[in-house]
């Protein structure tokens, strides 16, 4: 068995979990998982050691895991944005959103613990400044991040043995960052905001700083840009 350490990194199909992906290539075997097939395997065929795992974060099952039996990064990147006020958002819009940023953080991770374990290894919960302080019009998106950090904070400690990370990027450069601005009817300004490449460096740095170091929180933001 190859002594390579391997990574999964969800929602590597752009972003930050792309990025995320590129950074860990050096070192790691690595998983990439998201819903875009084709992208996946483009990525998997530019990074040598890494495969595609195209799945439906939100109704993963121990089949789709199957086969990961030792893991010692598991880096949640994916999720989505809903914004509106909470006179305008249906239940629908709750559902979504705390289906792919929470619910489906806390099953994957479940279903990979025993991997984990075996590897004493290192989860990362990609948040938010908005899952630090709640903003008008970010209601569903900001308690879906609160409810992040606070699975990552009971993870950390029900499993000592495991590092937990949460890291609260601002404003990023990436696509769903063009999407965000749409919805709130903004200037999209990519210079004002952090590079998915900075956010990566950021992750990996937590996950190698040494045995002997457990960086539990990590906040990042834009040199020059808003806070959030």
């Amino acid at each position: 068995m190859s002594e390579r350490p391997t990574a999964l990194v969800t929602g590597a199909s752009r972003g930050v979990g792309a990025a995320v992906a590129r950074a860990f290539a050096p070192t790691h075997h690595i998983i990439l998982g998201g819903r875009d097939r084709d992208a996946l395997s483009a990525l998997a065929a530019e990074l040598p050691g890494a495969r595609a795992w195209p799945v439906e974060l939100t109704s993963v099952t121990e089949a789709d895991v199957a086969g990961i039996d030792r893991l010692d990064v598991l880096v949640h990147s994916a999720g989505l944005t809903r914004l509106g006020r909470i006179g305008d958002l249906p239940a629908s819009v709750w559902r979504e959103t705390m289906e792919l940023n929470l619910f489906a953080v806390a099953e994957l991770t479940r279903l990979l613990l025993p991997a984990l374990r075996r590897a004493r290894g290192h989860v990362v919960c990609v948040n938010s400044g908005a899952g630090q302080r709640a903003n008008p019009g970010w209601a569903a998106y900001s308690a879906s991040k609160f409810a992040l950090r606070s699975f990552a904070d009971a993870l950390r400690l029900e499993e000592p043995e495991l590092r937990v990370t949460t890291v609260y990027p601002g404003r990023i450069d990436t696509d769903m960052q063009r999407g965000v601005r749409e919805q709130e009817h903004g200037a999209y300004e990519p210079e004002k905001y952090l590079t998915a490449q900075s956010v990566a460096r950021a992750i990996h740095a937590a996950c190698t700083a040494g045995p002997d170091a457990h960086l539990t929180e990590l906040t990042l933001r834009p040199s020059a840009g808003p806070l959030t």
